[in-house]
Formats: structure tokens, C-alpha cells, sequence
């Protein structure tokens, strides 16, 4: 297969940083418990986590092409790696904070240079939707072996443990194999760069984006999804320790549960791009996880919970509510892969960093909105706010899909 070496790659570290990045659900859950962290505090983690992703996407992403797709995602698997490494001997709530700014900085790096490389290694725009959706449905099969492999490494009987922290030595050897892999791997940059330009041209070329009215629309879809979903996927296992009253351990599986869903979502999108239009798989997973919001979370009140409960005598929510990942999961790659395959090549770059800037704002407003309303009021309530953003988000796709790009303009 063309390009199946490089393509591997990608899959593998789209996995690692679905691990590290996603993992930041448990780790609130973790550090309330070993720390004596409240909630609101313990959110500002999403916060150490996306704002570097915000702020280095848009410092790097109209040059990244120069400095190397490859050399970017080495450096970003090295600091990983070293951070990881450092874990388990962590003392504080600072030491996580240090850990999700390394994991944004470098995801900054590798989720620019991965959506630019889609583009490289895709010859038609049926193809790099296809991938896009693969790509994707990867990285939530990466949260999802995150959050089991979490999950074993924790002390249901002593919540004051902290020998899960001993899960970042497995994770360290895993990005440092990944950094292995890829600098033993090649891959074609030329169609990524601008001969024409500089560095001062690249940066013009990216804020020229902002002159399209197709792209505002995109990254006010890419802001108001990202908002909800890493709401779900963060507070998910809070929701269940303390509403659903779960075990530690069955409540990070459940983030499992939630992953695996969003895992099937993408890759049923990768065979639905082939066959439907763009805005008719949003707009069916728009309007199904709506509905779905207002029949399960009301099943989630009052219920009881035995304390021998586990996954075979559970009652029926507590399969539902993860499973509602599987309607949210096609928007992302789906409106992701219109917009790039709408400009030309060279621009890929400067538009992927705009995806993960607007990605990582709106994931960081999500949940500290959401642990706001879930301290203050409750997870219920938390959960339906989200209907809000879920209706801006189809009518702006709808508008999206009405404007068209003009590279000459």
C-alpha cells in the first residue's frame, strides 16, 4: 500500500496523545481524591491543557511546513516522553499541571503536522475524508485503552493511593517507542511548503483565512463541538463516582465505555463519507445525541446503586450514557476534512492550526463551564446545557455548507 509506512505512523501517535490528552478526566477524578482538590480547581487542568495547544497552534502553524512535519512530531514525542518519566514521583497538584502544559505544547506539534500530512499521503477528497475519519476513530480507541489501562493501576480501597502514577512509566516507554518508529520513518513534505513565500508570507497566508466566510462558520462548528464533547469525555467519570455513586475504577472504565463508542462513531464515518453528503451525517448525530441527551439523563436521577454492582448487573444507564458518544463522534472528522480539502495544500498547515486553536478553546471553556454547573448545581444539569451549543452547531454547519472558497480571492 502507497504511503502505508508514514500512515502507520500517524495512527500510532495519534494513539499515544489520545492517551495522554484524554487522560486528564481521570486525573481530575484522582487528584480531588489524593489531593483534597475541589472541583473548580481541578478543572483548571483542562485549561494547562488546551491553552498551550491554543497559543502554540497559532504561533507555529503558518511556518511548522519549514521547520519539518517530521522534526515537529519528533520534538513533541521527546517531551513527552521525558515528562511521562517524571510521574511518577510526582508529590503535588503542580506536577500536573506541568504535565498537561507539556502534553498541549506538544500536541500543538503533532496534530498540526498530522492533519497537514493527511494531505500528503490522500490523493482525492473522498480519500482524505475517509482517512480522517479512521485517523480519528483511532485516536478514541487511544482513550479508550487510556482509560482501562488506567483503570488497573487504580486502588479502589485506599482512594488516598497513588500508585496509579506509576501508569506514566508504561506511557513514557510507549511515546519513547513511538519516537523510534517515526525517526525511522520518511515522509515527502514538498507539497506542504510555499516556495513563494517566508515566514512573514506564511503568517499573511494564514490570517487571509479569516476572509472566508466558509472558514468562520468551520471554526465556529470546530469551537462549539469541541466545547461539548470534551465536556462528556472529561466529567464522565466524576458523573459516575458521585451521581451514578460507582466504583473509582468502574468510573474511569466507563470513560472506557465512552471512548469505545466514539471509536465506532469515526469509523462508521470514515464508510459514511463515501456514500452521504457532509451535512447530512452532521445533522443526523446532531439532532440523535440531542434526543438522546433528553431520554437518558432523566434516568439518571434517583437511581441505586448495590455495592456489589459492576458491568454485568448494572442497571441500563449506566451502558446508555457512554454509549451516546457514538452520534457525536462523526462531526468532528467530518467538518475537519470538508474545510482542508477546500484550500489548497500549502494552506493546510495554517488551517490545521486554527482547527486545534479554536479546538482547544472551546474544549477548555466546555469543561470548566461544565465542573462549574456540576459543583454548583448538578451533573444532570451540567450534561443538558450542552443542548445550547449542540443548536448553534447545526445551524452553522447549515450555513457552512451554503459557502463556497475561492483560492484567487
Amino acid at each position: 500500500m502507497k504511503n502505508f509506512n508514514i500512515k502507520a505512523v500517524l495512527f500510532l501517535n495519534y494513539f499515544v496523545f489520545a492517551i495522554l490528552l484524554n487522560s486528564v478526566g481521570t486525573v481530575i477524578l484522582q487528584v480531588q481524591q489524593n489531593f483534597g482538590i475541589s472541583k473548580s480547581s481541578a478543572s483548571i487542568l483542562e485549561g494547562f491543557k488546551d491553552l498551550p495547544i491554543a497559543i502554540c497552534s497559532f504561533i507555529l502553524a503558518s511556518f511548522l511546513p519549514k521547520i519539518g512535519i517530521r522534526n515537529s512530531m519528533l520534538i513533541a514525542l521527546f517531551l513527552v516522553s521525558c515528562m511521562c518519566f517524571v510521574m511518577p514521583f510526582a508529590n503535588d497538584f503542580w506536577f500536573f499541571k506541568l504535565l498537561f502544559a507539556m502534553v498541549g505544547i506538544s500536541f500543538a506539534l503533532i496534530k498540526i503536522s498530522v492533519f497537514t500530512s493527511i494531505g500528503l499521503v490522500t490523493n482525492t477528497d473522498k480519500e482524505h475524508s475517509s482517512f480522517m475519519g479512521f485517523l480519528e476513530g483511532f485516536f478514541m480507541i487511544g482513550v479508550l485503552a487510556g482509560n482501562v489501562l488506567f483503570s488497573l493501576f487504580i486502588d479502589d480501597h485506599n482512594p488516598k493511593s497513588t500508585q496509579w502514577l506509576n501508569v506514566y512509566w508504561v506511557l513514557g516507554t510507549l511515546s519513547a517507542l513511538s519516537f523510534l518508529f517515526l525517526f525511522f520513518s520518511k515522509l515527502n513534505e514538498s507539497e506542504a511548503r510555499s516556495e513563494k513565500t517566508d515566514l512573514l508570507g506564511d503568517l499573511k497566508n494564514s490570517i487571509s483565512l479569516f476572509s472566508y466566510k466558509k472558514v468562520l462558520f468551520f471554526l465556529l462548528c470546530a469551537f462549539l463541538f469541541v466545547l461539548v464533547e470534551q465536556s462528556f469525555q472529561t466529567w464522565t467519570p466524576t458523573f459516575y463516582k458521585e451521581i451514578l455513586k460507582l466504583p473509582t475504577s468502574m468510573s474511569i472504565q466507563a470513560g472506557a465505555v465512552l471512548a469505545g463508542a466514539f471509536a465506532l462513531g469515526r469509523f462508521l464515518s470514515g464508510f459514511f463519507s463515501k456514500k452521504f453528503s457532509w451535512i447530512y451525517v452532521v445533522s443526523f448525530c446532531v439532532i440523535g445525541f440531542a434526543i438522546s441527551i433528553i431520554l437518558v439523563l432523566p434516568l439518571t436521577h434517583h437511581i441505586k446503586i448495590d455495592e456489589g454492582t459492576g458491568w454485568f448487573n448494572a442497571p441500563l444507564v449506566v451502558y446508555l450514557f457512554p454509549l451516546m458518544g457514538g452520534l457525536l463522534a462523526p462531526i468532528y472528522p467530518s467538518i475537519n476534512s470538508v474545510i482542508l480539502a477546500s484550500i489548497p495544500k500549502y494552506l493546510h498547515s495554517a488551517m490545521s492550526g486554527l482547527i486545534v486553536v479554536f479546538s482547544a478553546i472551546g474544549g477548555t471553556i466546555g469543561s470548566m463551564i461544565t465542573g462549574f454547573v456540576f459543583q454548583e448545581f448538578s451533573g444532570q444539569q451540567a450534561f443538558y446545557l450542552s443542548l445550547i451549543p449542540l443548536s448553534l452547531l447545526i445551524i452553522s454547519a447549515f450555513f457552512m455548507n451554503k459557502l463556497k472558497i475561492n483560492p484567487k480571492k
